[in-house]
């Protein structure tokens, strides 16, 4: 996960905004339950990628349901930049370890 965790926040974004625990869920169903992470991992991962301006978010009030409001983050221009660099860099390495591992016969 070291290194990849905000690719993966960023490209569970990709679909439309979400607050934490959304995106934390999205994650767990695209990994067919094989990925679980925790909010102290998803949450530094969020604010990094806030204060870098890749995502953006907004306080949603807490209408229809009990609790405090939640944050909802949403993928700015420039994070969609960055998802695709970050696919272009995904795509080279399963490449080049591919080649290496996948032996010959």
């Amino acid at each position: 996960m070291r290194g990849h965790l905000e690719g993966l926040v960023l490209a569970s974004l990709e679909d439309g905004p979400a607050h934490g625990l959304e995106i934390l869920r999205r994650l767990e169903d695209a990994g067919s339950g094989a990925l679980r992470l925790k909010e102290g991992s998803l949450y530094p991962a969020l604010y990094r990628l806030e204060e870098s301006k890749l995502v953006v978010a907004e306080v949603e009030a807490a209408v229809g349901r009990r609790g405090a409001p939640r944050r909802v983050y949403a993928l700015t221009p420039r994070g969609r930049k960055r998802l695709a660099a970050e696919r272009r860099q995904w795509a080279d390495f399963v490449r080049v370890v591919g080649g290496i591992l996948g032996g010959s016969a």
